[in-house]
């Protein structure tokens, strides 16, 4: 099992810069470790100072280490001009060596496309035009025009191509049967959420991997990454009481006024009990066996979502006692 990182900075008024440096810094640390990579997030208008452009963030990174995965988790596609993000993603890429991991999605916090001043509704035919037309994009060595329902291109050709070919590894989110299938026939990478029980996990890796594997494709179990929130303490309680505050805000924000259902997040994020289960919260002797569920359950590689960026819990994971089981593939419990 590998392990890799999962959120990102918050920047307070007072002082914008510091919440930034000390995550940069954090990171830093990470790849010091021997963490496999990061995956940020893209979040707006949530008056909490999030992040809002991880791909300038990466780019950072990308001159600052030399063996860190740089990950976003997700850029929501609707937000942006496809062929920008492309261009954009395509030059971390080349700048860092070919180690750009790209997360894509479609949102799901009702308040961001209402501040777009966008249709939460039409967030999946965004999400489905631009994918296709970056593809497009990375994959064409001549000029191309795209004609379509939100995006009009004439005579372009993309610069710079990226340093990986085809393109970039695509990460989706998905939790619902169709979209992880249609994950899996399109050869993207999947992400799963920090909320789901184990075997619900087992569940989804499993319908993954035959839908990769029926579409005549080797399943590569490093393909599928697991969020968790983690915190390493001797007061799990507390450190879930903490964390509380943030998950409430989280759905409050996902939810559409007067419209039912959501993100498939959802179906767990709103549930305390679930979100204490599946949280890596505890000693290194309670969070061990949550872990090995988590191999168990065909996971290897566990993104961790780690409570205030905490230098102490960062260090603890890298130095984590499992089972032999949980370690041996990789020969190492270390990240």
């Amino acid at each position: 099992m590998q392990f890799g990182l999962f959120g990102g900075a918050q920047s307070a008024a007072s002082d914008p810069a510091r919440g930034y440096r000390d995550y940069l810094d954090f990171l830093l640390e990470a790849e010091a470790l021997g963490y496999r990579g990061c995956f940020l997030t893209e979040h707006h208008f949530t008056g909490w100072g999030q992040v809002s452009a991880p791909l300038h963030l990466l780019t950072w990174l990308a001159a600052h280490t030399t063996t860190l995965r740089l990950g976003t988790a997700v850029m929501v596609l609707a937000w942006h001009n496809p062929i920008l993000l492309a261009e954009q993603a395509a030059t971390v890429d080349v700048l860092s060596g070919g180690r750009l991991e790209l997360g894509v999605g479609r949102g799901y916090r009702h308040n961001e496309f209402h501040g777009f001043a966008m249709d939460d509704a039409e967030a999946e035919a965004r999400f489905e035009e631009s994918l296709s037309v970056m593809t497009r994009a990375w994959t064409s060595a001549e000029r191309f025009s795209h004609r379509g329902r939100f995006w009009r291109f004439d005579d372009i050709v993309l610069e710079p191509p990226p340093l990986q070919r085809p393109h970039p590894p695509i990460w989706v989110s998905a939790g619902r049967d169709a979209s992880i299938i249609r994950a899996a026939e399109r050869g993207y990478r999947l992400l799963l959420d920090q909320f789901s029980p184990v075997d619900i996990i087992r569940q989804r890796i499993a319908l993954y991997r035959a839908t990769v594997e029926a579409n005549g494709r080797a399943f590569d179990p490093m393909s599928v990454a697991v969020a968790r929130d983690a915190c390493l303490t001797v007061d799990a309680a507390d450190a879930l009481r903490r964390r509380a505050a943030g998950h409430q805000r989280m759905i409050d924000a996902a939810r559409t006024p007067g419209r039912d259902g959501g993100s498939h997040i959802l179906a767990w994020a709103d549930r305390p009990e679930a979100r204490a289960e599946a949280a890596l919260y505890g000693t290194p002797e309670d969070v061990a066996p949550k872990i090995a569920a988590l191999h168990d359950a065909g996971v290897h590689y566990l993104l961790l979502n780690i409570l205030g960026n905490s230098r102490e819990t960062l260090r603890g994971f890298a130095s984590l006692p499992l089972s032999d089981a949980t370690s041996r593939e990789t020969g190492s419990h270390r990240p």
